[in-house]
C-alpha cells in the first residue's frame, strides 16, 4: 500500500495541471469502488436466493440484469480515463526530461552517462505507466475484500473474528517478503544502468568486437553476460519471493474455508445460511486477493522506476532558461572576452585534478584564431567553456564588456555554430527555418564535393551513412547553414584527405573571415598556421602563447605535436 500511495503521489506531482489530474484520478477511484460495490451487491443478492428460492422474481431479476450492467460499464469507464491519464503523464514525463537533460550542465550530463539517462527514458517510464493503468483494478478488487468482509461481519460477528484474524496475520506475514523482493527489485534496477551501457558498447564497437576474437569474447563473457545474469538472478530472486508470498496467502485462505467448514460448526449457534455465505464470501474474495497481491510486485516495480526518475529529475537541475533574453545582438556584437577563467577536472585514468586556466583572451569579429598544443593540453575542454558548455569554476564571459550570466547561457550559445570532434550529426537539418533551405543546402553540397552521395529534399538528408570525413562535411553544411557569428571547429580537419584539407584552410577559413565571423579553430596541422590571424598555445592548461603566427617563440613544426 505504501508504494500504491507513492505512486500516486508522482502521477500528480509530474502532471502539467494537478488539480485536473487529481479529479479524473477520483473518478477512477470512484468508479472502481462502485465497480467492486456492485459486485459484492451481485454476491448477496446470489447467496440469497441460494438461502430463498422463493426470491426468484420479476424485482432480482432486474436488480441482477442492472448490477451485471454497471460492474462492466464502471469498469470499463475507469480503465479508460486512466490509460488517457497515465499515457498523457508518460508523455509529459519523457518530454520533462528531456528538457532537463538538455538544460542540465553538459558537465552534469557526462557524469551521469547516457545509460542511466536511457533506462529512465524507457524502462522507468513503461513501469511507472504499467503500474498506474491498474489502479482502478486494484480498487475495484480491493473494495470487493472490504466488501464481503463487511458482509461477512454482518452475517455473524462471531464467525468474522476467526476471519479478520486470519486476514490480519495474513497481512503481516505478507509484508516481511516483500521487504526482500523489493530489494531485488531495486538492485535489477541499478543492473538495467549498467546493461544499457553494455548495449552501447555493443551497438557502437561492433566493427571493433567482430576484428578482434578475443575481444568479443571478453565484452561477451565478462561483461554483458555477467550483466544479464545479474539482472536476470535479481529478477527471479524478487518474482520468486512474491510468489512464495502469494501461495502463502492462499494457504491461509484456504484454511480459513477449513475453518468455516469444520470448526465453525462445532461451535453452534451457526445458522447453515451463514455458512454458505461465508464459504461463498471467502471463495469470491480468492481472485480480488490474487490480483491484488500479484498488482503489490507490479507497484514495487514502479515505486523503484519512479524514484529512479525522480532522483534523475533532481540531479538534473537545469541552468538554463530558454526565454532568457540574449546578452548582446548577434549582429552587433564586438568583443567576447574570456577573463580569468578556470575549470578543473579529473583526467581520465588519474587521480589528479587537472586545473584549466585560468585563461585571459579576446576574440573579435572577422578574426581567425588557431588554438594548438599537444594531447591532453585542454584544447576541447576551452572550447566548452567558450561556448559555455561548461560553466568557469571562477572568472567569467564577457560579452561587449557585460558579464553573461548564469541564466543567459542558452541565449549565449546561439551565438556560436560549432563542429565538435565527438559531434553527432541529425539526418534532418533541424531548427532551420528558411523557405530556400534546400537550395542553399544543395549549393554547399557541391561545393563539400558531397553533391553525388547525399541529396537534401524537405530538409532532411537522403543518408549520413558515409565516411567519417564526408560526415564532418555533413556536419559543416550545417554549420554554414547555421549562419551564426562564432564558428568553432574542433580539430575538424583531422579525418580529411590532403586536397579537401587546402580547400578547409585556403577556401572556406578566409571566406567565413570576409564575411565577419569569429572563427576558432582547435588544430595540430601547423603546416596552416599562416592562415590564422592569432595562434594560442595550451601546455598543461595554460594559455603559454597569445600572439600571430611571426612572432612565435619557436618555430611552428616544433609547436606541433609529435
Amino acid at each position: 500500500m505504501p508504494n500504491f500511495l507513492k505512486l500516486l503521489a508522482f502521477l500528480l506531482r509530474q502532471s502539467d495541471d494537478p488539480a485536473r489530474a487529481a479529479r479524473r484520478l477520483a473518478v477512477v477511484v470512484v468508479l472502481g469502488v462502485v465497480g467492486g460495490a456492485a459486485s459484492t451487491v451481485l454476491l448477496t443478492l446470489i447467496n440469497g436466493m441460494l438461502a430463498d428460492p422463493g426470491r426468484n422474481d420479476a424485482a432480482a431479476w432486474w436488480s441482477f440484469g442492472a448490477f451485471c450492467v454497471l460492474l462492466p460499464a464502471s469498469r470499463f469507464v475507469s480503465q479508460v480515463l486512466l490509460v488517457r491519464l497515465t499515457q498523457a503523464t508518460a508523455s509529459d514525463l519523457r518530454l520533462r526530461l528531456t528538457q532537463r537533460i538538455l538544460s542540465a550542465p553538459l558537465r552534469r550530463l557526462e557524469t551521469l552517462g547516457a545509460p542511466r539517462m536511457l533506462a529512465s527514458l524507457t524502462d522507468d517510464v513503461q513501469a511507472l505507466t504499467a503500474s498506474l493503468t491498474n489502479v482502478p483494478v486494484m480498487f475495484l478488487h480491493g473494495t470487493v475484500v472490504v466488501s464481503c468482509l463487511a458482509y461477512m461481519g454482518w452475517l455473524s460477528t462471531r464467525l468474522f473474528g476467526i476471519v479478520l484474524a486470519t486476514v490480519v496475520v495474513g497481512i503481516l506475514s505478507y509484508q516481511l517478503p516483500l521487504v526482500f523482493a523489493l530489494r531485488h527489485f531495486r538492485q535489477s534496477r541499478l543492473t538495467w544502468d549498467v546493461l544499457f551501457g553494455n548495449f552501447r558498447g555493443l551497438i557502437e564497437g561492433a566493427k571493433e568486437l567482430r576484428l578482434h576474437r578475443g575481444r568479443r569474447q571478453a565484452f561477451l563473457g565478462g561483461q554483458l553476460g555477467p550483466t544479464v545474469a545479474e539482472l536476470r538472478d535479481h529478477n527471479i530472486a524478487g518474482g520468486t519471493i512474491y510468489a512464495l508470498a502469494n501461495c502463502w496467502g492462499q494457504v491461509l485462505f484456504f484454511l480459513l474455508i477449513g475453518a468455516v467448514l469444520f470448526v465453525a460448526p462445532r461451535m453452534g449457534g451457526v445458522a447453515p445460511q451463514v455458512l454458505t455465505g461465508y464459504t461463498l464470501a471467502i471463495l469470491y474474495m480468492l481472485t480480488p486477493l490474487d490480483v491484488l497481491m500479484n498488482q503489490i510486485a507490479a507497484m514495487g516495480r514502479g515505486a523503484v522506476a519512479a524514484r529512479a526518475v525522480e532522483e534523475l529529475g533532481l540531479s538534473l537541475a537545469g541552468d538554463a532558461r530558454e526565454g532568457a533574453p540574449a546578452p548582446a545582438a548577434a549582429s552587433s556584437w564586438r568583443s567576447l572576452e574570456m577573463v580569468g577563467v578556470t575549470h578543473r577536472y579529473l583526467r581520465e585514468n588519474e587521480d589528479e585534478v587537472f586545473t584549466l586556466g585560468p585563461v585571459d583572451l579576446t576574440l573579435r569579429p572577422g578574426e581567425v584564431v588557431f588554438v594548438v598544443g599537444g594531447n591532453g593540453s585542454g584544447k576541447t575542454t576551452f572550447a566548452k567553456l567558450l561556448t559555455a558548455l561548461y560553466a568557469p569554476e571562477t572568472g567569467e564571459v564577457r560579452l561587449d564588456g557585460r558579464p553573461v550570466g548564469p541564466d543567459e547561457g542558452d541565449a549565449y550559445r546561439q551565438l556560436f555554430s560549432a563542429v565538435f570532434s565527438d559531434f553527432f550529426l541529425f539526418e534532418a537539418l533541424l531548427g532551420l527555418d528558411d523557405e530556400r533551405l534546400d537550395d542553399r543546402a544543395r549549393v554547399y553540397l557541391a561545393r563539400l564535393h558531397l553533391d553525388r552521395k547525399v541529396r537534401v529534399q524537405d530538409g532532411t538528408l537522403s543518408t549520413t551513412e558515409l565516411s567519417q570525413g564526408q560526415r564532418k562535411r555533413l556536419a559543416l553544411l550545417t554549420a554554414y547553414l547555421e549562419d551564426r557569428p562564432i564558428y568553432l571547429f574542433d580539430e575538424w580537419a583531422a579525418d580529411q584527405d590532403p586536397q579537401f584539407k587546402e580547400v578547409f584552410y585556403r577556401q572556406l577559413l578566409p571566406e567565413l573571415k570576409e564575411r565577419g565571423k569569429a572563427v576558432v579553430v582547435i588544430t595540430h596541422d601547423d603546416r596552416y598556421y599562416a592562415v590564422a590571424d592569432r595562434i594560442v598555445r595550451l601546455d598543461d592548461g595554460k594559455v603559454v602563447y597569445d600572439g600571430s603566427v611571426e612572432d612565435l617563440p619557436v618555430p611552428a613544426a616544433q609547436l606541433a605535436p609529435a
